[in-house]
């Protein structure tokens, strides 16, 4: 069926789009702490639940880390669980992420991509959240407010498919306060996409069991291996959840978008809300002659590998545009790609850190990257834009 004709055409910036579809999806729990940019979420759910439209168990604890230390406890009972946060707050977490991956509680975390310190910054970045790619965590990254409400539906769904948390993220800003028109679906779209799922992991005192328990090496090792089968059908869940909710609201997703790269001679790839003045560049060079595309990765972890080496193989040259500094490495997309092509037909990689700290990288820099590196030899060096 399609919907779209029925849905409620809104206003919205990214955050307040966030909100309009946690209650969309009606968590049991939401333990949230507020912090710059992400806090206009909280403040939306607190709107909602102060309406009387949105009957959610919400907590605002003493930090971060206490949030997702609630967010544990409620996922743990078999409760539906979201929270959000932002840079330091994500930093506070760190122990606890690895602690909802292991005991496979699917919990959606929405995060506001910000620089982290120090020096002090509000700035646009994905060091945040791609710092903590190795925590369990499946990561999702959306580019407009539209995406951001949908993707909050279609996490729930893969997180509970796989029981395995599931963070999504959008850039601080350009995408989090940006206000643009977004096509809010009515709640029995979201009810048919979303029916409550039989966990087969929780806590219950009819059946004795625990979580977080000492164990042995073998079931210490166990525990990971299963992980990784888990994570192994993130790529299918997230394709299906995609394609369903295209059905349902004329608005369908794929782990990676392609814009104009079948007969790319040279493509970007990135990820975010840089993709929207990438889209703009690769318009221009098409018209002046180079046939440019774009590949925008949506889900980074687990990293679609098939579909990325399918959708570059047949491209001379590929531009890696980084919103994220790793110290002593350059760009994480760029080298994660690097190394998921190695020994693969693939292009000529070269690695940008572009707007790292939330700096503007204009339409005119794009069009000279792709004249001045279409047939340069690739380097493992980062290159920083001015």
């Amino acid at each position: 069926m399609n919907t779209m004709r029925n849905d409620d055409l809104q206003l919205l910036n990214g955050n307040h789009a966030v909100a309009w579809g946690v209650r969309l999806v009606g968590p049991d729990v939401a333990p949230v702490y507020p912090i710059t940019p992400q806090t206009p979420i909280l403040e939306k759910l607190i709107a909602f639940q102060s309406e009387g439209v949105f009957d959610c168990d919400l907590i605002t604890p003493e930090s971060e880390h206490s949030a997702m230390a609630a967010a544990v406890a409620a996922s743990a009972t078999g409760a539906r669980v979201f929270t959000a946060t932002s840079s330091q707050g994500l930093m506070l977490m760190h122990e606890l992420l690895h602690y909802a991956s292991g005991a496979r509680l699917p919990i959606v975390m929405f995060n506001v991509n910000r620089t982290p310190a120090a020096p002090w910054g509000f700035w646009p970045d994905q060091s945040d959240s791609l710092s903590q790619r190795d925590t369990g965590w499946v990561q999702l990254y959306s580019e407009t407010p539209q995406e951001s409400l949908d993707s909050v539906v279609q996490a729930f769904r893969i997180a509970e498919a796989c029981e395995l948390p599931v963070m999504v993220n959008h850039d601080a800003f350009y995408v989090s306060h940006s206000v643009e028109p977004v096509s809010v679906p009515p709640g029995e779209v979201v009810d048919d996409f979303l029916p409550k799922a039989r966990r087969s992991l929780w806590l219950d005192t009819g059946i004795g069991r625990s979580i977080g328990s000492p164990a042995g090496q073998e079931t210490w090792n166990r525990s990971r291996r299963e992980m990784d089968e888990a994570m192994g059908r993130v790529e299918g869940l997230s394709r299906e959840a995609g394609a369903d909710w295209g059905a349902a609201t004329g608005r369908a997703y794929d782990v990676i978008e392609q814009y104009r790269s079948d007969d790319a001679e040279l493509v970007f790839v990135t990820m975010g809300s840089m993709a929207g003045t990438v889209r703009e560049a690769v318009d221009r060079l098409r018209e002046s002659g180079l046939a440019a595309g774009l590949i925008r990765v949506r889900l980074f972890r687990p990293l679609p590998l098939d579909a990325l080496r399918a959708a570059l193989a047949d491209i001379p040259t590929a531009l890696v545009l980084d919103r994220n500094f790793s110290p002593g490495m350059g760009g994480i997309l760029h080298q994660e790609l690097a190394a998921g092509l190695y020994g693969h037909r693939g292009p000529r990689l070269h690695g940008f850190l572009a707007g790292v700290g939330g700096l503007n990288v204009p339409v005119e820099r794009l069009e000279a990257l792709a004249h001045q590196y279409r047939d340069a030899a690739p380097t493992n060096k980062p290159i920083w834009l001015e």
